[in-house]
């Protein structure tokens, strides 16, 4: 079996880690927990996350432990790591809808039923909900320095802009998490984004002064994902990209992944895929000899649909992709309309049949009558992927998809979606 360290070093997944002798010797030896926290601050977990998220599944994948903890606590206090300014903090009602939402979405990803190496699901505000302030400044406040949490990297970023007690605290408690996780779980590894090194070296610092100079736990940190041209990496014109098909469609994470630039699209098919290292680089020739085909996006494009949304869903994303390539609106079903054109310019329209120069005016696709009729007549009006010339022509039943949708094409790319109720 390739030595999982190696594999993650060959994917570009290790940015920091704070012994890989000894991590490697512990990870040969026995089966190891492991753990990364997830805060709960949508209801939706976004590709930002997918990276930590699947690291504990290739530790997982390789006979060991992980454990997905979700920021009840934390998710209430709010982490200054990354952030120029204080995070609106959400009501404790909010953090827990948020909290079980996650918990389900991790299910999709870690087996937590595995008889040898279950994951395990963990919710901070088990612990950190009875904690008392006498306790905490007493017990574990007393091992942190206020030298040495200034000198991390996610206070000291904050010192000018301002950072409140509330957020100086974040990082004691997320190691107290590591401490509570190690003696309870015996957890001896915990893994983050690169932001998080300060938190984490925080963490065994802790575990050192409370267990004493032979407790044995380590921090593995993963790079920032980045994008070549420089702008940040998952979000588009819409905003994030979501692992939750409500708010991103499986058609809009497809096209998410296959628009990747040929610069990046390596780079992504080793962070986020399972592809072996030979599958990799055979697609690496294929980038190299053949660009124009697309072979690694159309890879890195597939894998991720189907490890997010599954099969079905792929297929699905797919069929509408090319459907849309091709103009052929009409064989696409009415779900799969609703995906394809989510984001187009949408009108609600209660008559059974409409003249097709009224429908126009009313939707706006047109200016005018006159604009209507010629825009027909110059052949600029299209019906679910079909010329429709005829300035008379009434939009009946046969014009929708099952009934209820038509597709407006005006011109080359203005796309308009008619709902019929």
């Amino acid at each position: 079996m390739t030595n999982l360290i190696e594999d993650l070093k060959f994917r570009g997944l290790i940015n920091q880690m704070t012994d890989e002798e000894g991590l490697n010797e512990l990870l040969s030896k026995e089966q190891v927990k492991l753990y990364a926290g997830f805060d709960p601050t949508a209801d939706s977990l976004h590709i930002g996350h997918l990276l930590p998220i699947l690291i504990l599944k290739r530790f997982q994948l390789a006979g060991h432990s992980p454990i997905a903890l979700v920021g009840g606590g934390t998710g209430l206090i709010g982490d200054p790591s990354g952030k120029n300014a204080e995070r609106t903090l959400n009501e404790q009602s909010v953090v827990e809808q948020f909290t079980d939402k996650i918990k389900q979405q991790l299910a999709r990803f870690l087996d937590f039923s595995h008889s040898e190496n279950p994951a395990i699901a963990a919710n901070n505000y088990d612990w950190l909900g009875k904690l008392d302030v006498i306790g905490f400044l007493r017990d574990i406040g007393k091992n942190f320095g206020i030298n040495y949490m200034l000198a991390k990297d996610s206070v000291k970023s904050r010192i000018e802009s301002g950072i409140s007690f509330t957020e100086f605290t974040y990082m004691i408690l997320q190691s107290y998490d590591f401490l509570n996780l190690y003696q309870k779980e015996n957890c001896k590894l915990q893994i983050g984004g690169s932001d998080q090194w300060g938190n984490i070296t925080a963490g065994l610092e802790l575990i050192r002064k409370t267990e004493g100079e032979n407790a044995k736990a380590f921090g593995l940190t993963i790079p920032l994902v980045t994008k070549s041209d420089g702008t940040k990496f998952g979000k588009t014109e819409g905003g994030s990209v979501w692992l939750d098909e409500e708010k991103t469609s499986p058609y809009e994470f497809y096209q998410f992944w296959i628009n990747t630039d040929d610069k990046d699209v390596m780079k992504y098919l080793k962070y986020f895929t399972f592809l072996t290292r030979e599958e990799i680089e055979s697609l690496q020739k294929e980038l190299e000899d053949a660009p124009e085909n697309r072979s690694a996006q159309k890879a890195l494009a597939e894998e991720m649909t189907k490890l997010v949304h599954g099969e079905d869903a792929l297929k699905q994303a797919i069929n509408i992709s090319n459907a849309l390539f091709k103009g052929d609106i009409q064989s696409l079903t009415g779900e799969e309309i609703k995906q394809g054109f989510k984001d187009v310019p949408t009108f609600e329209v209660n008559k059974e049949d409409i003249p097709l120069v009224e429908l126009l005016v009313q939707t706006k696709i047109s200016s005018s009558k006159r604009q209507a009729r010629e825009d027909i007549t110059n052949g600029a009006i299209y019906i679910n992927g079909e010329r429709q010339q005829e300035v008379s022509h009434v939009v009946t039943n046969e014009d929708r998809i099952e009934n209820a949708f038509s597709i407006i094409r005006r011109g080359k790319k203005k796309y308009y979606m008619i709902k019929f109720i």
